[in-house]
């Protein structure tokens, strides 16, 4: 849907997994084995399950970063997170610092180190959700004063234009 560019880093991955799902027209690539496979996860239905409420909670946060309300009620992140225990590495080049996942398989380990690394990295609250109902595409908002509201403002942004000058 958007015509902006990746989130920085392991942020990619949490972009990835909430736009695995398209409100607008209810595709969800979740439903397919490629789709799948693109984030590690098997046919297995509760590993299946347990990745859409993790998209879902991360779509509300995403919402939130936003300033826009969640779009339904959902676990919190930090619960789903909370299971997914994090180590701290350190390189021995130059001594810098990061957590990954202690067992990098679960979808969920890789979510909490890409979350852990973009809130270090300060870029966290730049992913956001776009306002549009029918949208809440996630885009990592690249403007200068942190603003954005759309995924794209040639289509969401455009509609809410529009319908607000046929309100008026």
């Amino acid at each position: 849907m958007s015509e902006r560019t990746p989130a920085p880093g392991g942020l990619v991955l949490v972009q990835s997994l909430v736009n695995t799902l398209d409100i607008e027209t209810g595709a969800d690539a979740l439903d397919t084995a490629e789709g799948r496979a693109r984030f590690g996860i098997g046919d297995d239905e509760g590993e299946v399950r347990d990745a859409r409420e993790l998209r879902e909670s991360l779509r509300v946060v995403c919402l939130a970063h936003a300033g826009h309300p969640a779009h339904r009620e959902v676990r919190p992140l930090d619960d789903l997170l909370a299971a997914a225990p994090l180590v701290v590495t350190v390189a021995a080049a130059d001594g810098a610092a990061s957590l990954r996942p202690a067992d990098p398989g679960p979808l969920v380990s890789r979510v909490a180190a890409a979350v852990a690394g973009a809130h270090a990295a300060g870029t966290w609250l730049r992913l956001k959700a776009c306002e549009a109902p029918d949208c809440h595409w996630a885009y990592y908002d690249r403007s200068p004063a942190g603003r954005g509201r759309w995924c794209s403002m040639s289509v969401c942004g455009a509609r809410a234009k529009m319908r607000r000058y046929r309100a008026k």
